[in-house]
């Protein structure tokens, strides 16, 4: 956190840290892109819920409870299904009173779903796909999707090739697990969390040295994949509209409906 505070503070001109949906606003106004810093695992919190008050206070604004694999909050999408944790728990009331926002992707089927019972406030995939359209354990099934609807919460439709679909994972598998999502919970509801990085090589390389987190009953036997990169929007436009998707259908899941969580849940 605190070295992504330095670097955006080293270029005021083009960057600013997101506390706020306001934040978010500004920096449209301004022409410049916002930041918002998340954690994706609960490790770093070493089973202390004080932590989770310091993180926000760093600037995190959003934070999952496991990644991949089971830790101390609960449950990872790639291991023994263990649920929430009593401290995992503890973590949800925590975030909901700090004004974090609760995220349930890369995690386990039970600990999604009692996450999303005990919060009072939305919560969101950040970037998952349907499992019915594309079987791999990082993506999610249609009662998560409702039950996340349920919370007043978005799901995010990933761009990463390995979630999209086995065999072609372009832009069309793109579209079909946003439209599966628009037709399962509605528009208000769906978002844009595409997981793209500037390096492919920074994924395969991570998983090599890492492979625990990305299991070869998963990854090993799929060709090596990468992700859509932000270019393929104009596509993906001209495809929703061709779906019949109007301009308020397409304001609200390219952005709105994710500022949307942040109005509601950041203090």
């Amino acid at each position: 956190a605190a070295a992504w505070r330095r670097f955006i503070d080293l270029h005021p001109d083009r960057y600013i840290l997101a506390s706020s949906g306001d934040d978010i606003r500004r920096a449209r106004a301004e022409g410049k892109l916002a930041l918002a810093l998340d954690i994706e695992g609960m490790c770093s919190l070493d089973e202390k819920i004080t932590m989770v008050q310091l993180y926000y206070d760093l600037g995190v604004r959003q934070m999952n409870f496991a990644y991949n694999l089971n830790n101390a909050a609960g449950g990872g999408c790639h291991d023994e299904d263990i649920g929430l944790t009593a401290f995992g728990r503890d973590v949800v009331v925590e975030m909901n009173r700090v004004g974090m926002m609760v995220d349930c992707s890369h995690n386990a089927y039970r600990t999604t779903m009692e996450a999303m019972e005990i919060s009072v406030d939305p919560v969101i995939f950040s970037h998952s796909n349907s499992r019915e359209l594309c079987d791999h354990e990082r993506n999610i099934w249609d009662d998560q999707i409702l039950a996340c609807a349920a919370t007043g919460g978005v799901v995010g439709v990933n761009g990463i090739h390995w979630f999209l679909d086995e065999m072609n994972p372009g832009i069309e598998a793109f579209v079909r697990h946003i439209d599966y999502m628009v037709q399962k919970i509605g528009p208000a509801h769906v978002g844009l969390g595409i997981d793209y990085v500037f390096d492919d090589d920074t994924l395969f390389e991570t998983k090599e040295a890492k492979g625990n987190f990305w299991p070869d009953s998963q990854y090993g036997n799929r060709p090596k994949r990468g992700y859509l990169p932000p270019e393929i929007m104009p596509e993906t436009t001209e495809r929703l509209l061709q779906l019949g998707y109007g301009d308020d259908d397409l304001h609200a899941i390219y952005g709105l409906n994710f500022l949307r969580m942040a109005d509601q849940v950041w203090k």
